[in-house]
């Protein structure tokens, strides 16, 4: 039997999907292909839209549910352009998140995985994350399951940041007596990249080259950092309906140049990101995944932040650190079709392991 999957990612940064092809036949999954494609400008506005409470919102939702699973079926199928002699065993779709909100008990991800199978005629594996939010658990982070298969190392501490638009750590001890942990730790680039729209016109800030310009603001850093989230025990969990740029003009009551916003934003980040670590490791090897490893200020900012630490992206494991969210989503599907749980009860504080999502057959 094949043990090719692809997995489907779009995450809250609303860039576009990730189309990952794996091979999960060894212990060690392997890449074969990858493609992007990027959501157009009116595409992403519809999502921004619906992630926000707004007239209409069952009938929009039904539509572009529907619209997504198409655009996700585009995806998979330009994978397999170049690999149509290949064997899909399944696809894993984790879908576009438009709400999270654990705390009152549901979380909704749309891009319909019939039309996905549909369209692919492939079995494709969806809605991971409710079944752990029925246990009473966050939903979210699944990845760490994942990066503890892949990444955990008897002979050192080691910790997995994804930066995409919400930030998450993954704690991988030595000690294989002793837990995974993870959870989000607050705004990866979802800040970062609303603030740069709305001052620049762009959808990011290219290499944190604005950020970079800037200078950090030491009172604004304070005022943001006392949000009680960064105080919340883990689990937790959040999203782009808690951290988003209403949320930013909330606490900018104080003068600051713009490109200084940024740079504190970047600053917010990295530290949020290192206060989390900090009771966990003094010292760790720490591998940096997911689009903020391109944001050059924010990576350099983690290695001045905590210099005792050895900060690398993925790839020096061997991982392309672009395309470990749809690889693990291409894991989770093996995991449900082999009846394998795909939650850590320690990462989401569900009350026990659960094979995740649901089964759309071709």
């Amino acid at each position: 039997m094949s043990e090719l999957y692809i997995g489907l990612m779009s995450g809250t940064s609303l860039d576009g999907i990730d189309a990952a092809l794996v091979d999960l036949s060894q212990l060690r999954p392997t890449l074969l292909a990858s493609y992007y494609q990027p959501f157009s400008l009116s595409l992403r506005q519809s999502i921004l839209d619906l992630s926000h409470p707004g007239l209409d919102e069952i009938n929009r939702l039904g539509e572009l549910d529907v619209l997504l699973g198409k655009q996700f079926a585009v995806a998979a199928n330009q994978l397999l352009l170049a690999h149509s002699d290949k064997i899909i065993r399944a696809i894993g779709s984790h879908g576009q998140t438009i709400r999270h909100h654990p705390e009152r008990h549901f979380t909704l991800q749309i891009g319909d995985p019939n039309c996905i199978a549909a369209e692919t005629g492939i079995t494709t594996v969806a809605d991971f994350r409710r079944r752990d939010v029925a246990l009473g658990g966050q939903g979210a982070p699944l990845v760490p399951a994942f990066h503890a298969a892949i990444f955990r190392s008897p002979d050192q501490n080691r910790v997995i940041i994804n930066i995409g638009g919400i930030a998450n750590i993954t704690i991988l001890p030595a000690d294989p007596a002793l837990p995974v942990i993870g959870f989000d730790t607050g705004p990866g680039n979802t800040l970062l990249d609303a603030w740069a729209t709305a001052q620049l016109g762009q959808s990011y800030d290219d290499k944190g080259g604005w950020a970079r310009s800037g200078k950090i603001h030491s009172d604004l850093l304070a005022h943001l950092l006392r949000d009680p989230f960064f105080k919340r025990k883990a689990p937790k969990s959040t999203g782009r309906e808690y951290f988003h740029l209403e949320w930013l003009n909330r606490h900018l009551s104080l003068a600051v140049a713009s490109e200084d916003i940024q740079s504190t934003l970047v600053e917010l980040t990295a530290q949020t990101m290192i206060d989390a670590i900090l009771p966990y490791f003094s010292s760790a090897e720490v591998f940096i995944c997911g689009g903020g490893v391109h944001n050059f200020f924010l990576m350099e900012r983690l290695k001045i932040l905590a210099p005792q630490w050895s900060i690398q992206s993925t790839a020096a494991l061997g991982v392309n650190p672009d395309w470990i969210e749809a690889m693990a989503f291409a894991w989770l599907a093996k995991q449900t079709l082999g009846h394998l749980s795909g939650n850590l009860t320690t990462v989401t504080g569900a009350t026990k392991p659960a094979i995740l999502g649901g089964v759309y057959y071709a």
